[in-house]
């Protein structure tokens, strides 16, 4: 019988999983090796057993003691799950930029987490590296695990992810891809591949905001670089001990919009649910497609699963009020319909059958009811529906004796997130007018179909 003795023994073996729809137009084949397939749903789960391991063997975890790290939420998922099973107590210190499913996950597996602002520096008494540092010299048996400058990091990746990458390739990759953040992903697995080959390509994505780049090109600590950011999972605004840059060739970076709308198109295209990493280590390749050739094999790291960012990138409201959509005003709405169909509107004389067949006729909800140019009234499928168990008779009556108030008129250059505030359950559309002088309507169903764009 094939039967694990603990969650622990799923880790690693993740699959290589081909890209087909977004890498169309590369010369080259394109794989992702889909880390959410750990049982914490992170690639973070490897490292996080490793460190246990290797501070059991040094004598620095003893049993029954308290394991302490700060985390943006993976890592602390790996490390709660290893306590579980090993018994131990967890103190995770995370920063106010993270999600808050990461840290509900993580309160669900028995761990305290508290939270700390992100916009300090790291030596800072607030930041969440100085308080995870406090508290394990403040807590009697406890362990820091510090996942930045611990190699035991880094060495995980070496033993694992880099072996199931060239095995899985049959030692044919020529580039690593992988968002920067501890270094312990990027550093271990490339410095496995590259004593398989030393001309594999190791190219590392950063965000915008980040001093890793910097870093690299220069060797200078700069601050300067460094600004705050909303990409998760990586970046940072120190050079952590588990770097080894001689491993790796190119530093890109992505912005935060270009990484959150590349995650959304990996859902939708390929079916990978990922997070905020994955979307912006395929955009940073994509910013480097004409340095690959047709026998080029790319493996890019996908760290982590969508789940833990619900409430972000896959949230359309949170995207829009970023200015993260191509779509944001009135204006783009409706030029991204594509068909130029005139308004639809009703007279207040007409009757209410006159106006139940024109929304069955161009299938919608929503018409305006116009005396002459103006705009005087609206009629709803809502708002019949409800009318009409009070009165069965109410299609012989005028339009004018049943209508709601008229749609909110704003300004054709109105953005996403105010037209999304006006629409609700009472009112279901918002009217504009074009530069020639046109109406035009905007539904709740057109902004949506806009914003998943």
């Amino acid at each position: 019988m094939d039967i694990k003795n603990n969650i622990l023994e799923t880790i690693g073996n993740t699959p290589l999983i081909k890209l087909n729809k977004i890498t169309k137009d590369l010369p080259c084949l394109v794989a992702a090796k889909v880390d959410y397939f750990n049982p914490g749903n992170s690639i973070k789960d490897r490292m996080a057993v490793k460190m246990i391991e290797v501070a059991e063997q040094e004598g620095k975890l003893k049993p029954g003691g308290t394991i302490i790290e700060g985390t943006s939420g993976n890592t602390g998922m790996g490390l709660a799950l290893a306590a579980v099973v090993k018994g131990y107590k967890c103190i995770f210190v995370t920063t106010d930029k993270q999600s808050k499913e990461k840290a509900d996950i993580l309160k669900a597996v028995g761990a305290e987490v508290i939270v700390c602002p992100t916009n300090v520096l790291p030596e800072d008494p607030k930041s969440y590296y100085s308080v995870a540092a406090r508290l394990a010299k403040e807590i009697p048996n406890s362990f820091h695990c510090n996942q930045y400058d611990n190699l035991a990091n880094r060495l995980a990746h070496y033993e694992t992810t880099g072996p199931e990458i060239w095995k899985q390739t049959d030692g044919k990759i020529t580039h690593l891809v992988c968002t920067a953040g501890t270094g312990g992903t990027i550093t271990g697995a490339a410095m496995y591949l590259k004593e398989k080959n030393p001309n594999i390509q190791v190219w590392a994505i950063d965000v915008y905001g980040s001093l890793l780049t910097k870093y690299f090109r220069t060797g200078e600590i700069d601050m300067n670089e460094v600004h705050p950011y909303i990409s998760e999972g990586f970046g940072e605004d120190f050079v952590p001990k588990n770097y080894d840059m001689s491993v790796i060739d190119h530093f890109e970076q992505v912005t935060d919009k270009d990484g959150a709308i590349m995650a959304r198109k990996l859902a939708k295209e390929e079916g990978l649910f990922c997070g905020y990493s994955a979307g912006s280590c395929i955009q940073g390749l994509m910013q480097l497609k004409d340095r690959l050739k047709k026998d080029d094999l790319v493996v890019c790291i996908f760290h982590d699963h969508g789940s833990r960012y619900v409430a972000k990138i896959y949230n359309d409201q949170w995207m829009a009020e970023r200015g993260f959509f191509d779509v944001k005003t009135f204006k783009d709405i409706v030029n991204s319909r594509g068909t130029k169909q005139k308004l639809v509107t009703v007279d207040p004389s007409q009757t209410v059958a006159e106006a139940v067949e024109l929304m069955k006729k161009f299938d919608i909800e929503n018409i305006p009811v116009m005396n002459g140019a103006a705009p005087v009234g609206a009629i709803s499928e809502n708002g019949l529906f409800q009318k009409v168990f009070s009165n069965p008779d109410i299609k012989n009556e005028k339009v004018e004796t049943v209508m709601e108030p008229p749609y909110p008129l704003v300004e054709f250059n109105t953005h996403v997130e105010k037209l999304s505030s006006l629409i609700n359950k009472e009112n279901g559309a918002v009217l504009s007018k074009d530069e020639a002088g046109n109406y035009h309507i905007v539904t709740k169903y057109d902004v949506i179909q806009a914003l998943g764009k």
